[in-house]
């Protein structure tokens, strides 16, 4: 109970300050991180969490899953049917990237043998745009650039999934976390897809029945009860629950653009309440203890892995696209480490190979890290492409200049490549 009203406090403090946030480098995100590092065992020891407590794994899984629902509803089929090839080259190309070259930092600079060093570069090559929040929900932006980064986060997470288990696997003798056979795998995320696209369609056939469909008040619990169910569905067939819900936000916004309208409000909230929770919750793990367990040459892989593998990898895999030099340099920069991260090192450190701390230790501060400097940075980039309006509150101009003055501007069509 302590840490639901740690929870509550720190919810309090993050909406009072969200207009000043909104405004500046100040992030929400960032709050909730070191809230949970305030009151863990490394300062005032208010809560006790540890990596294997299961309240740990359990926020970090939905909230994931809640990011990726409605970040799938963002997802215009159309658009990417015509624009697919820069997130194709994203995912393609700069993951790979991305992955093997923080394989390798993690070997050469942090001592890790082989195995476990890809093995940490799979679990940080997912991003998440939960972190640039200012540039990928703002219809200034360009569309384009604000695809590319929801496909790409959407999906990797599923890409490196299987990666992550066969690396585990290989890396020595488990506790029995993960048995999986590379076919069992495929297995689970065929089912995921198929899960995510074939419930929001049997609810869509449902509602078109003549006795059926929703009141208006309730019609914004429709996606929520498919996204609940498809959540449930997934744990008890083992299917990929994150591919499983990036692709039902795409399919439901695709079958039923009403119901996608009338959720998003509800379903914007209840993201951001289970990535707060997620973000408290793993915040508490940050001790000093686990950062003074990291030597100097895993500080130096982490700060490769941020400011240098992830832009370069993008902008290699770019080349000779027609994306612009700052919707690049953008798209470069924004590759946090989010919830897919936790959840994968987590894997990692519950698998009970060998050198599973010394992994989970470089993976947990990498991701701190890129939290604190991406949620950091959205605000200032944002402003780069005339966004003067964040989260409701005028930066410096009037809400009424700012605001869509075409259908097209308003759905988040204009603009990019």
């Amino acid at each position: 109970m302590v840490l639901v009203a740690v929870f509550g406090v720190a919810l309090l403090v993050a909406v009072l300050l969200s207009g000043l946030a909104a405004r500046t480098v100040l992030s929400t995100s960032l709050l909730f991180l070191a809230g949970g590092a305030l009151v863990s065992d490394g300062f005032l020891g208010l809560v006790h969490i540890t990596p294997d407590s299961g309240i740990v794994s359990a926020t970090a899984d939905l909230a994931l899953f809640a990011v990726l629902f409605t970040d799938g509803m963002h997802v215009s089929l159309p658009k990417l049917r015509a624009n697919w090839r820069n997130p194709a080259r994203a995912l393609g190309l700069g993951m790979p990237l991305a992955f093997v070259f923080t394989g390798l930092a993690a070997h050469f600079l942090a001592g890790l043998d082989w195995t476990t060093a890809f093995l940490v570069g799979a679990v940080l090559a997912p991003t998440d745009p939960v972190f640039a929040s200012a540039i990928v929900g703002r219809s200034e932006v360009p569309a384009g650039l604000r695809q590319l980064l929801n496909v790409e986060s959407g999906v990797n997470d599923g890409l490196a999934l299987p990666v992550v288990l066969m690396l585990i696997a290989a890396a020595g003798p488990t506790a029995g976390v993960v048995e999986s056979a590379p076919g069992v795998i495929a297995i689970e995320l065929l089912l995921g897809l198929v899960l995510g696209i074939s419930l929001p369609l049997i609810v869509d056939a449902l509602v078109r029945f003549r006795l059926l469909g929703a009141e208006p008040k309730l019609q914004p619990l429709l996606p929520l009860a498919t996204g609940i169910i498809l959540y449930a569905a997934c744990h008890l067939t083992h299917a990929n629950p994150y591919l499983a819900a990036f692709s039902a936000g795409a399919a439901l916004a695709h079958v039923s653009p009403e119901a996608q309208a009338s959720f998003e409000p509800l379903g914007e909230a209840l993201s951001e309440l289970a990535k707060f929770a997620a973000l408290l919750v793993f915040g508490a793990l940050l001790t000093p203890r686990l950062f003074g367990d990291l030597s100097p040459g895993g500080y130096a892989a982490v700060l490769l892995a941020i400011f240098l593998i992830r832009p370069a990898s993008l902008l290699l895999s770019l080349l000779g696209t027609r994306v612009s030099r700052k919707e690049k340099l953008v798209a470069a920069w924004f590759g946090p480490k989010g919830f897919a991260s936790v959840v994968y090192g987590l894997l990692v450190l519950q698998s009970g190979i060998p050198r599973a701390k010394e992994a989970f230790t470089l993976i947990a501060v990498c991701i701190a890290f890129s939290i604190i400097a991406h949620s950091s940075t959205d605000v200032p980039i944002a402003r780069a492409f005339d966004v003067e309006e964040i989260a409701g509150v005028p930066g410096g101009g009037d809400a009424a200049d700012t605001a869509p003055t075409t259908a097209a501007e308003a759905d988040g069509t204009a603009g990019g490549p």
